[in-house]
Formats: structure tokens, sequence, C-alpha cells
């Protein structure tokens, strides 16, 4: 049964344009208190990054929450995961964070999480957006839920990142830039290194409610590759909005993207005997991920698009990492989700032990030369079910003969077509991801 609200990871929009408006927030909370209800006694953590419409919302998934019987605890600006981790520690029934990720601060979305801190299940899903097209009514006053604030939870999360590394471990002597991205990850993220030893150098951790993802963090990584550089800093680390995003910058200043850090990830597990059999990437995912785990006897599975695909194929799997090229990476042996804080901790494990720099440790992945051009479209016929893109996606695959790869999917959170094309000679993919582009925007018009 498709979804009338619910996309690849929860509800995103536009501010102020309909479904991200205050009046849907507070039916979306009594919705969503309602269905829970039904689990038992109804506890919900709800947590928000730092984009100025947080406010709005948080208010109003409070007053939809407790109008249905649920009550609430507030964590303030938190990392999406530290929501998921704090879902499980409080035995609540769910967890929901207001963020729109990476997206500018005039986006907004939300986010939910079961109580086991995992994405909730289609079935529940369903039932809130079933409720969400009935009338909405308030409980007897005496079973109005009540609302708390939790004030220890920055503390609580920065010493679960730190159980994530081995008890004693020190990065004593390592250099770090960090770029917060004026976002979730500003108060914990420094701390968290911090603690552990190293030197921090802080960037993009003033939010003011605006600046969230402008010009900064992993999804524009110029200031933290010149920042390296400039401090003479062993690696930089850059989050995006909400926290489950990472990239990495190496001493030269060259960019370390997320299927190089899951690559240095699994490695490293795999020569300690604990990768538990194979690694899931995505549709995405660069061919010279798969040949490099190839060559170390370790397969590689694809999955859709989307941190709750890779999450999902890893359950049925019993695997334990996973992850996107964007930097969403999933560590099971230590959490329920993509937590980019933990993802970064096991790739400084990881050069530790083998006593590498992130430049060195990223060589043996070489990359094919893959080309993504985004193509925005209007929202009405799918461009992608047009005769001539699909016949002009046939023909450039046949052309690569088995040598490259085609793929082209609408984004999940923006109305774009992501155009890709991968292969061994970069001009030739670049040629045809720009054919397949103008074509996409042809017939989009």
């Amino acid at each position: 049964m498709s979804k009338k609200y619910f996309g690849t990871d929860g509800i995103r929009g536009r501010v102020g344009e309909y479904p991200i408006t205050p009046d849907f927030m507070l039916k979306l909370g009594w919705a969503a208190g309602m269905a829970f209800r039904k689990m038992g006694a109804c506890k919900v953590l709800v947590g928000k990054d730092t984009r100025i419409s947080g406010y709005m919302f948080e208010s109003a998934l409070e007053a939809g929450l407790t109008s249905a019987g649920a009550d609430v605890m507030l964590l303030g600006p938190m990392p999406t995961p530290a929501i998921a981790y704090l879902t499980r520690t409080f035995h609540a029934e769910a967890g929901i964070v207001i963020s729109a990720s990476h997206n500018p601060h005039d986006d907004n979305g939300i986010k939910f999480f079961s109580g086991r801190g995992t994405k909730l299940p289609d079935e529940v899903e369903l039932m809130i957006e079933e409720l969400l097209d009935t009338p909405m009514t308030v409980v007897e006053s005496s079973k109005i839920g009540k609302v708390s604030r939790i004030n220890d939870a920055s503390g609580r999360y920065i010493e679960f990142c730190k159980s994530s590394v081995p008890t004693g471990t020190s990065f004593s002597g390592l250099k770090i830039v960090i770029d917060c991205a004026h976002g979730a990850t500003y108060k914990v993220a420094p701390s968290v290194f911090r603690e552990l030893g190293a030197e921090v150098v802080v960037l993009s951790a003033q939010p003011n409610g605006l600046n969230i993802n402008d010009n900064c963090g992993s999804t524009h990584m110029g200031q933290l590759q010149a920042a390296v550089v400039a401090e003479h800093a062993d690696l930089g680390i850059a989050f995006d909005g909400d926290g489950d995003r990472v990239q990495m910058v190496d001493h030269t200043g060259a960019v370390v993207d997320g299927d190089e850090l899951l690559f240095i990830i699994a490695r490293d597990l795999h020569a300690r005997n604990q990768l538990q059999g194979g690694v899931v990437g995505t549709l995405m995912s660069n061919l010279g991920l798969e040949l490099a785990l190839a060559d170390l006897g370790i397969p590689l599975v694809r999955a859709n698009v989307g941190d709750r695909y890779v999450i999902a194929e890893l359950l049925e799997r019993n695997w334990i990492v996973g992850g996107e090229n964007s930097g969403h990476i999933v560590c099971f042996s230590h959490t329920t989700t993509g937590d980019a804080i933990i993802a970064a901790l096991q790739v400084l494990m990881a050069l530790r032990t083998r006593d590498e720099g992130l430049a060195q440790s990223r060589q043996a992945l070489r990359k094919c030369p893959q080309v993504l051009i985004n193509v925005r479209f209007g929202g009405g016929a799918n461009p992608l079910e047009h005769p001539s893109v699909k016949e002009a996606s046939e023909r450039v695959t046949q052309a690569m003969a088995g040598r490259g790869r085609v793929l082209l999917r609408k984004s999940g959170t923006e109305p774009l077509v992501r155009v890709m094309v991968e292969g061994e000679d970069e001009t030739l993919v670049r040629g045809y991801a720009e054919e397949l582009a103008k074509l996409v925007t042809e017939v989009s018009a």
C-alpha cells in the first residue's frame, strides 16, 4: 500500500508549505500518539536539529501528542542517532526527530524511531496515515499527557559514543578539524573527540537557526578542506545538519567519501575477524568499492538508495556494516541506525590499528569515474517512464558493454531526478551522463 505522507526518510518539505505546517504537525502528533498508545503506556522522546522552525514544530507536536494521552520528553537539539539511542535507553515507545538533515533551513521534516531505535515499521506508518484522515479528538482531561525535559541528554550520548571504542582508547597526538554544519552535532561532537584525547579545531558550530548546512558540513566540503591544510591537521571530519552523515578530508585536503570510509571500516573488521558476512551498499555505491571488497573476499550487496533500505538488508542478512556514498554509515556492532560520530570513531580506530594516515588507508580502493547530475522536475509525470528516456538508458548501458552502469532514479526527499553514469573512461562517462540529463530535462519541461 502506497503512503500519502511518509517518504524514504520520514516526512519532509518546505516550511510553510503543506504538510510542513504547524496545523499538520499538531494533527501528526495526535495521530502518532494515538497509534503508539495502542501499544500500551505511551512515552515519546522529541529531539530536533538547529533550524529555526524546529521551535514551532516542537510545540505543535507536543500539543498533538499530549492531546492523545502520550507523555513527551523533550531533548532539544541533538543528533538524529542520539534520539534513536535515547529512545531505547529511556524505554520509550517512540522517538521523533524534527529535522531536514542536509537540506537548507527553509526545509524541515519529521523522522520517527521505534522503541528499539530503528525506523518505524511500514504498518505503523500506515496506521498513522489512516489516523491523519480521521477527526482529531482529545482524551479526557485526567489522561492528557505530561511533558518533561531531559537535561543530561548530551552527556548520555557523549558517553555512548565514547563506549564504541575500547576502554582506554586515546587519540592523543591526533589533530582533527571538525565541521559541525551549524547543526545538531555542534555541542556533542567536539566533546567526544576532545575527551578521547584528540586536539580539535571546530568549524561551523555557532547555529543561529538559519545557517544550518549553509556552505558548510558534509555537503559543502571546501571550508573543511582549506582548514585541514591551513592547520596542518591529520584529517578533517564533516557532519551534516542532523549528524547521521559523515565525510572526511585527508591531510592533503582531499575528500574521503562514504564509500571509502565504509571500505576502511569493513577492511579493519575483516582483518580482526569481526566482520559478520559482507557489506551492504546501495545502487549508488561506486563500482570500485565492490572490486576492492572482492579483493579481500568480502561480498557487497546493493540495496535501494536510502539508509532504511540499507538497514533492512543488514537485518535480513544478519550483517553488521553498511552505508551510502553520501556518508550514511551503519555500524550494527554499536548502534541501530546511521551515526556519523560513531562511524568517524570506527575510522579513527581502523587507522590506529593499521598505523596509517587517512590518505594512505584509502589507497586500496580505486574508485571508478562516476558522474551524477541532478535534474529538477515539476512533479508531474514521471520522466523516467518516458519511452525516449528508457531507450536512451538502455542504449548507453549496451554501449558500455558491461564495463559501466547507468542509474536513473527519483530522489526520495526532493523533486529531483538523479542521473548517474559510472565506468572506466571519465570523458565517456561524463558525455553519457550529460546526454541523459539533457533528455530528462527536455521530457520534464
